[in-house]
């Protein structure tokens, strides 16, 4: 079986985290396997990085962060490419450039264009174990690039799909996806198995366990993921196609995002296209909206509630000042006292009633919801910030997901 292993940054936070790793490589290697890892910078080598260049500038020229930052990686594959040699397996560490990963040119948040995999096939032909620095590639024009945040991920995920892997393992701190935070609900129970499309779900709505970036991607090159801890031995969480899961379950966790803002907008103006101007105005000032909500007020004039977050609250409120003093926002209020809690599940789609049993519970504990936005596989509410936990905890025993 070919599987590709990632460890993160606390996997290979200093040098006996890294014998650690060539042990579970090693380990992986004598049950026949064969093994390509990626790795990331050793934890806090990124930000020591960027330390260095604030030193000399407060705005280095991103080409130049792309070089320095890349470093990290490239000394991590190098010294478990070492370890693993002297327990005496054949292996090599690679860049992204010898890898083969082609990116466009956006510094510091490029995206993987193409990977072409003959030099890590005629590697893996030859008997080595391939240790390549993740969260970097370079351009057409052989100029060194990184992915961004969640890099790392991505560049197993990528090269899984490219070389057909049976299995891409992500190690990270925690053990698997949780029907919802541990710390929150101790009775949350670890999932042997979830869907791509409710792992994205749970992803964007702060599940932190992988970013989104990487769950799209193997959901597109059909990647089968396993996100485990590099600290046990315990079994993890299969990510895969809906069709893998035997039993559909009707909710499959409950995910609480604290980073989330409201705006409210009263008596904008009545004209076509209104909507639009404040959309694009706020997209063009890189703010990401979630929900909207909007009604008919008096004369006409609309009502508009959206949802936004809590770090680029600033950013909207200069946009809508601008609407405000071209008069065609009457009044605006901000609340950042709430956060979003979600129910996930793909079972939604052949069960009614999922949404019911929420909002049923919600009241139950007297809890008043702001806004609520679904989808096919989700229902997401926002309240009151000091409702958080409560809400999560209210919310995962009703769909007994701690049986």
């Amino acid at each position: 079986m070919l599987i590709v292993q990632k460890f993160g940054g606390t996997s290979v936070g200093d040098l006996d985290r890294i014998q650690n790793v060539a042990n579970r490589v090693s380990a992986s290697l004598k049950e026949g396997n064969q093994v390509v890892v990626v790795v990331s910078a050793m934890s806090g080598e990124t930000n020591k990085l960027v330390g260095f260049a604030e030193h000399f500038s407060k705005n280095p020229r991103r080409a130049d962060m792309d070089m320095l930052l890349s470093s990290g990686e490239r000394v991590t594959s190098a010294l478990l490419s070492i370890a693993l040699n002297e327990m005496g397996h054949k292996a090599m560490s690679m860049s992204g450039r010898n890898a083969g990963v082609v990116t466009d040119n956006s510094h510091t948040k490029a995206r993987i264009e193409s990977i072409d995999p003959s030099i890590m096939k005629k590697a893996l032909s030859d008997g080595n174990v391939i240790v390549i620095a993740g969260f970097q590639g370079v351009s057409e024009e052989g100029v060194v690039t990184t992915l961004g945040r969640g890099g790392s991920d991505l560049s197993a995920v990528a090269i899984a799909g490219s070389l057909e892997a049976d299995l891409c393992e992500i190690y990270t701190d925690v053990d698997g996806i949780y029907t919802t935070d541990p710390r929150i609900e101790p009775h949350a129970r670890k999932l042997e198995k979830i869907s791509y499309d409710e792992m994205l779900e749970l992803a964007s709505l702060g599940a932190k366990v992988l970013q989104n970036r990487s769950v799209e991607l193997a959901k597109k090159l059909d990647v089968n993921l396993v996100t485990r801890s590099s600290f046990s031995d315990a079994e993890g969480t299969l990510i895969t196609k809906e069709e893998n899961i035997m039993e559909q379950p009707l909710v499959s966790g409950i995910a609480l995002d604290r980073n989330q803002a409201r705006v409210s907008l009263v008596g904008i103006a009545d004209r076509p296209g209104i909507a639009s101007d404040i959309f694009n105005r706020l997209a063009t000032q890189s703010v990401n909206v979630d929900m909207i909500i909007q009604n008919v007020g008096r004369d006409g004039h609309a009502n508009l509630s959206f949802t936004v977050p809590m770090n680029e609250l600033a950013d909207a409120k200069s946009v809508i000042n601008e609407f405000q003093e071209a008069d065609e926002v009457d009044l605006a209020d901000y609340d950042d006292t709430i956060c979003k809690v979600s129910i996930v599940g793909v079972g939604m789609r052949s069960h009614t009633g999922v949404a019911a049993l929420a909002f049923a519970t919600m009241a139950n504990e007297n809890i008043n919801i702001v806004m609520i936005s679904t989808s096919e596989i989700k229902v997401s509410m926002v309240v009151e910030e000091k409702y958080a936990e409560l809400s999560v905890r209210s919310l995962h025993s009703a769909y007994k997901l701690d049986s």
